[in-house]
C-alpha cells in the first residue's frame, strides 16, 4: 500500500477570511497611546543614570513648550500597568514639566528582547559613563545568551552562533568595542560603588574629586569587597589613587593573601615614577594675603618670589 502523503492547502485563517487587508494591516501597526506617567514603572536594574545637567534642563524646556516629540517605548505588565523600555529621560523631563501623560508605543516583548532594546536605545547617548557601560554590556550579553539558549556565564561565553562568533564578539561588533574592552567594562561591575564613582569621574571630570582610569580599575575589581573598602578609605585619607602599576601590585598581593590596610597604605603612599614630591598647605591659611580671584599658579609664583627676596635679604645681612 502506498504511503499517504500530507497535503498542505495553506488555508487562510478565520481572521483572514472575515477581515479586510486594511484591518489586518491596522492590527499589526504599532499604535501611539497617551498613558498616565504614574502607570509606568522603571525597567528593573536600569543601568543608565539620569543626571540633572544642562542637557536635561533643555529637554524639560522643550517638553514644556512642545510636549514629548518622540514617543517612549513601554511593554504591558500583567497587572495592567506598563514597564519603561526606552525613554526614561523623557519621562523624567515630563514629570519636571508637570505633565501627567506621555505618548507611548506599547510593544509586547520578552524579557530578553526588552533588555536588548533598553540597552541599545540608551547606548545612543553622547556621554556614557563607565559604570553605565559596565552594567549595560553585562545585561545585554546575558540576554543574548539566554535568547540563544546558552548557559548564562557572566564573562566567558563559550557557545557560538552559526557564524562561529561568540556572544561577546557579536556584542563588540554592535557597540564598536573589542572583546577585551567588553570584558574590561564588565569587570567593573565587581567594584564597590565608591570606587566605581571614581571611575565615572574619569569621564565626568568633576573638580575636587579624584579619578581612576579604566585599566587600574579593572585590576582593582579582583580585590575582595573588604579590601576594596580598605583601599577606598586610604584613597580618601591620602587624597590619591593607585596607578596602573600599583593596581597590578595590589591585585597580586590580594591573590597571594598578603593584602591588608597597612600594605595598601604603603603602596599608595610610595612615590610614583612620574610623580614629584608635593608640598601642600591649606589655602585658608594664606587666602587673606591674596586677592579672592587669585589662581593657584599666581599664589605659588608670589610665594616663590617672596622667598627669593627673603633669601637675598638674609644673605646681604650675613655679609
Amino acid at each position: 500500500m502506498a504511503k499517504g502523503r500530507e497535503i498542505n492547502f495553506n488555508l487562510p485563517s478565520a481572521d483572514d477570511l472575515f477581515s479586510t487587508q486594511e484591518e489586518r494591516d491596522e492590527a499589526k501597526r504599532e499604535m501611539i497611546m497617551e498613558i498616565p506617567i504614574d502607570e509606568i514603572c522603571d525597567f528593573p536594574n536600569h543601568p543608565f543614570k539620569i543626571r540633572m545637567d544642562e542637557e536635561m534642563a533643555n529637554l524639560v524646556e522643550s517638553v514644556k513648550q512642545y510636549g514629548v516629540l518622540s514617543p517612549v517605548i513601554v511593554r504591558p505588565k500583567e497587572d495592567g500597568s506598563y514597564e519603561m523600555i526606552a525613554g526614561h529621560r523623557r519621562r523624567y523631563a515630563s514629570e519636571l514639566a508637570e505633565k501627567t501623560e506621555i505618548p507611548c508605543i506599547v510593544r509586547n516583548l520578552s524579557d530578553e528582547e526588552a533588555t536588548i532594546l533598553m540597552v541599545d536605545s540608551n547606548l545612543q547617548r553622547e556621554k556614557i559613563l563607565p559604570s553605565e557601560k559596565a552594567f549595560a554590556y553585562k545585561m545585554k550579553l546575558d540576554a543574548m545568551k539566554r535568547q540563544a539558549g546558552r548557559p548564562n556565564k557572566n564573562y566567558v561565553p563559550v557557545a557560538q552562533d552559526l557564524r562561529g562568533k561568540t556572544s561577546r564578539q557579536i556584542l563588540g561588533e554592535q557597540v564598536g568595542e573589542s572583546q577585551d574592552q567588553i570584558r574590561r567594562f564588565i569587570r567593573l561591575t565587581n567594584l564597590i560603588p565608591e570606587l566605581l564613582e571614581l571611575v565615572d569621574n574619569s569621564v565626568l571630570k568633576e573638580k575636587d574629586k579624584l579619578q581612576i582610569a579604566l585599566r587600574p580599575a579593572v585590576e582593582l575589581s579582583y580585590l575582595s569587597e573588604e579590601e576594596q573598602t580598605d583601599l577606598y578609605e586610604t584613597i580618601e585619607s591620602e587624597d590619591c589613587t593607585p596607578s596602573h602599576a600599583q593596581a597590578i601590585k595590589l591585585r597580586k598581593l590580594s591573590e597571594e593573601g598578603r593584602l591588608d590596610e597597612n600594605v595598601i597604605f604603603s603602596i599608595l603612599t610610595e612615590e610614583k615614577g612620574n610623580q614629584k614630591e608635593q608640598f601642600r598647605m591649606p589655602r585658608e591659611r594664606i587666602q587673606k594675603y591674596f586677592p579672592p580671584k587669585a589662581t593657584e599658579k599666581q599664589i605659588e609664583d608670589t610665594i616663590v618670589k617672596a622667598l627669593e627676596l627673603y633669601r637675598k635679604r638674609e644673605r646681604s645681612l650675613e655679609r
